[in-house]
């Protein structure tokens, strides 16, 4: 999914992997292992029923330094092997949106992570000048943390 243009924040980055496409998306789609590679969330848990499907909920669990937070998120795009993005606060707010897209290769595929921010959420609406820039600022450090060990994981499992 492109970042629009009315996008206030925005990051992207990729990496390359040795795994198929269908393989790093079974990963990333099963928010219940986020925790595993990302430096700040701590993994999620389905809501209502969902299953990682367009239109289903999950609470995704965070931790930076001394806070910790859960938000909820709903799922917007879910294409195997393509697309999974999510929307902080549901796609209505319009708020922050994580975008995990696979292209495939000769050996594996390219990752591609965007992240953007539409509306700031009341928390970071809320946030000090200077407490949110600096939230801004380790957004892109964390996204190449993430595709770095999400790349190990997935380079491991095609071994």
């Amino acid at each position: 999914m492109q970042i629009p243009d009315e996008a206030i924040e925005r990051y992207e980055s990729w990496v390359e992997v040795q795994a198929t496409c269908d393989a790093v998306y079974a990963m990333i789609s099963d928010v219940t292992r986020m925790g595993e590679w990302s430096p700040e969330n701590l993994g999620a848990d389905w809501l209502r029923g969902g299953t990682g499907q367009v239109g289903d909920w999950f609470a995704g669990h965070n931790k930076a330094g001394e806070n910790e937070w859960t938000r909820e998120c709903e799922v917007a795009r879910a294409d195997p092997g393509k697309d999974f993005t999510f929307a902080v606060l549901g796609v209505e707010e319009n708020c922050t949106w994580w975008s995990y897209e696979m292209e495939p290769l000769e050996s594996g595929c390219r990752l591609t992570e965007r992240w953007w921010m539409v509306n700031k959420t009341p928390a970071m609406a809320a946030a000090a000048p200077d407490a949110y820039a600096a939230r801004m600022a380790m957004t892109g450090p964390m996204i190449d943390a993430t595709l770095a060990a999400i790349k190990l994981v997935a380079d491991a499992s095609t071994t």
